[in-house]
Formats: C-alpha cells, sequence, structure tokens
C-alpha cells in the first residue's frame, strides 16, 4: 500500500517565509496527499487567503489528488472548501465535529485528531475521527512540550489498536520514514523534511516506492 504524506506548513522553516504559497504549490504539482495549513499567527483574513489558494492549487492540476486540511480552524476550512480539519488536544471535540459533520452530510470531509497516547488514539477514533497523527517519534524540537519521543514501539502498538490510519510524526526523516512505515504507520507527517527538499516529486517518489 502506498503511504499517506502529510506536508504540515510552517512558514518559518522555509528559507525565505513568504515563498510558502509556491512551496504549497510545489507540494500540490509533486503529489503529495495532504498538505496542512498550520499557521496558527497567521490572522484570519490571511489565513483564509492561504487556504484558497492552496485548496485552488489542489483543484487546478488535471492529475491532483491532494488534500487541503486546515489545522484547528473550522471556520476557515468551510470558507475556502477545504477537505478537512485537523484538531489537536485543545481544540473542539472531536465527537461535536463528528456529529456536525453527520448532521450536514459532509462524508467526504475528514476529520484527524493528534495524538499523544494509545488511549487518546483509541478516544480519537471512537469518537468519530478519520484519521490520527501519533507522536513525536523521534525527538525533535518542534514536539519538546509533548515530552520524551514515544519511539518505533509505541508506534506500533497504536497503529494495531486502531483501524484508523495513523500517521507518524516527529523527528521524521526520508532516512527512518521506512522504519515508521514497517512499524505499522499508514504514513507520515511532517514539516521539515517538506520544507527543506528542493527535489519534492523525487522526495515523494523515493517515499512511496522504497
Amino acid at each position: 500500500m502506498t503511504p499517506l504524506l502529510c506536508y504540515i506548513t510552517d512558514r518559518r522553516a522555509l528559507a525565505e517565509p513568504t515563498q510558502l504559497s509556491e512551496h504549497i504549490v510545489a507540494a500540490v504539482a509533486a503529489g503529495i496527499d495532504w498538505i496542512q495549513i498550520r499557521e496558527k499567527d497567521l490572522p484570519t483574513r490571511e489565513l483564509l487567503r492561504l487556504t484558497r489558494l492552496a485548496v485552488k492549487a489542489a483543484a487546478s492540476g488535471s492529475h491532483s489528488t491532494t488534500r487541503i486540511i486546515v489545522n484547528d480552524r473550522l471556520d476557515v476550512a468551510l470558507a475556502a472548501s477545504a477537505g478537512g480539519v485537523h484538531l489537536g488536544e485543545s481544540s473542539l471535540p472531536v465527537a461535536a465535529l463528528n456529529a456536525w459533520k453527520r448532521a450536514a452530510s459532509f462524508s467526504e470531509f475528514l476529520i484527524g485528531a493528534s495524538c499523544h497516547s494509545l488511549e487518546a488514539a483509541r478516544a480519537a477514533e471512537g469518537d468519530g475521527a478519520d484519521y490520527v497523527i501519533f507522536g513525536p517519534v523521534f525527538s525533535t524540537p518542534s514536539k519538546e512540550t509533548f515530552g520524551a519521543p514515544q519511539g518505533i514501539k509505541r508506534l506500533a502498538e497504536v497503529s494495531r489498536a486502531v483501524k484508523i490510519p495513523v500517521l507518524a510524526i516527529g523527528g521524521i526523516t526520508e532516512k527512518n520514514a521506512r522504519e515508521c512505515l514497517n512499524a505499522g504507520a499508514s504514513g507520515i507527517a511532517a514539516i521539515r523534511m517538506f520544507c527543506s527538499e528542493r527535489d519534492l516529486a523525487g522526495l515523494v517518489g523515493r517515499l512511496g516506492n522504497p
């Protein structure tokens, strides 16, 4: 099975933060499956403009299958016609959002959740999440606030415990991505790996065909 690849945006991780729009377009062209717009400090108007640009880029390619997901901001996701929303531990409850999704007949709209324990992953699945992002698997500065790395063994336990896709996050590199997939993860989510790569299409090809 081809792994799911999720690029999580962080304009500060780019050599030039102003190039985020261009990088998103390049990620779509490279065939990355999901792009999570995670620019929490952007004013709503700017975040909406960026998300609409991403949605337009994903829809414009004749062979594009990229789905745009917005971190935390359901209002922005809906206003921009994005394909889903990703919830953190302090976001809207997954169960409440799933109830809205069912009532609104938004069956194609994805609800994702960040999880840092086996119990949280099981709870997210039970509440109706379509996928979870689990980590940090490896050591990474951006995830230090979530404690010590979970490790491959714990990733494998979580991947076996739930039926929905589990994406590994935290210190993911091209070298250790295969280790995560071999542990049972359905895919990987990363910021720096995708931000620092100039040949995104080549990276996507290598990750999808080891």
